[in-house]
């Protein structure tokens, strides 16, 4: 007869060993939850979708559910190093391999594939093509540039000439735009797009950020574009960097900004009305956008950020004598050439702005972006 207090106390000093320890999917800490068919350890998020796959997978609670002494024995000759040596042996190096603060749908879709498709075991290369093949064409739905409707339009992706084009009509052979995949960027926003599949791809025209706000209904198709982006802006930053390793071009191919939000900017007086934007705020580029609004399509300006040794700092508050505006809660960002200075609407709002200003300066420029941009 299975003791339950056992076979909890057995299952919670397996979830405790380095394999075990953070989610076998997503990589959370802590796990919480275990499929039983699969011998892996998964958090509570990561466990929805493993409900959703019950001929796949089968989930219970380690602290809460009853374990019969066999499921117990079975997750013993599992665990999650094993079933990802698995189930992981064949991901290719630039399919986005999903966090714990990823959206819904990078996560779905990453267990999906991994368990249900089984894209990754080496069976077969044929399960990886709708991204790897070096061509993506399909139907998305974009946002125009001056509304907020939605419209269909085909695109077309590349790794021939590393472009990404986009048609206004199905069967045109001419395209609205050619976007190099040079400085494309492509990551996921659900909240500010407003639907559960948004992908915001960004790219520069004319030195200034142009945003594309896109959907598609289907899941495994949204996420298998983004995947060919990123495929294809992996082959394009090997053919410029030869001699680059893998692991160091990985994190170049997309990147998420560290801060989002709106704040009110004034001009370089400080006596210019406030104006509320929304900013973007990116490590990688040590970049500062500013829009009209979230879902604006051009950038209307940009500051550069730099180290502390190159003269940038960012203080609470600001500048005794300059206007005020409708919010606050002030932010002062010095630079060598000028002082901008920035209210949020809240108290939290100014702590996360300056943490991150900081969290930018203090990392140390990459070569490549110091070198761009004294260009």
């Amino acid at each position: 007869m299975a003791s339950p207090e056992r076979n909890k106390k057995i299952l919670l000093e397996m979830v405790k060993q380095p394999s075990n320890d953070h989610c076998a999917d997503c990589g959370a800490p802590e796990p919480d939850w275990a499929s039983y068919k699969l011998g892996v350890f998964v958090c509570v998020n990561c466990s929805g979708t493993h409900r959703d796959l019950p001929a796949i997978s089968r989930i219970k609670s380690i602290r809460l559910d009853f374990w019969d002494d066999s499921l117990v024995e079975f997750m013993k000759t599992r665990g999650n190093a094993a079933a990802n040596a698995f189930y992981e042996k064949c991901v290719p190096p630039f399919y986005y391999r999903p966090q714990e603060k990823d959206c819904v749908v990078l996560k779905d879709q990453w267990i999906r594939a991994k368990y249900e498709r089984r894209e990754f075991t080496g069976e077969s290369s044929s399960l990886q093509q709708g991204y790897s093949s070096g061509l993506y064409e399909g139907i998305l739905w974009k946002k125009g540039k001056d509304n907020k409707q939605f419209l269909k339009r085909r695109f077309l992706l590349s790794e021939t000439d590393f472009t990404l084009r986009y048609f206004t009509k199905e069967d045109s052979k001419k395209p609205k735009a050619v976007i190099s995949m040079k400085d494309l960027n492509a990551v996921f926003q659900p909240e500010k797009i407003g639907h559960a599949h948004g992908l915001q791809i960004s790219y520069l025209e004319e030195e200034r950020t142009r945003n594309l706000f896109v959907y598609h209904d289907n899941s495994q198709e949204i996420v298998s574009c983004f995947n060919a982006i990123r495929a294809t802006r992996f082959a394009y930053l090997k053919k410029v960097n030869p001699n680059a390793r893998d692991s160091d071009l990985v994190p170049l191919i997309t990147r998420s900004s560290i801060k989002e939000g709106y704040m009110e900017k004034t001009g370089p007086t400080q006596w210019e009305p406030f104006k509320k934007r929304w900013f973007i705020l990116n490590l990688t580029d040590r970049k500062l956008s500013y829009f009209k609004s979230s879902l604006d399509a051009l950038e209307l300006g940009a500051v550069f950020i730099g180290t502390e040794g190159h003269g940038y700092s960012v203080r609470e508050g600001q500048p005794k004598g300059s206007r005020s505006g409708r919010w606050r809660f002030g932010v002062t960002l010095e630079t060598p050439d000028r002082q901008f200075v920035f209210l949020c609407d809240q108290e939290q709002d100014q702590r996360e702005w300056i943490e991150a200003f900081k969290l930018v300066i203090s990392q140390p420029m990459l070569p490549q972006v110091e070198a761009s941009h004294k260009r």
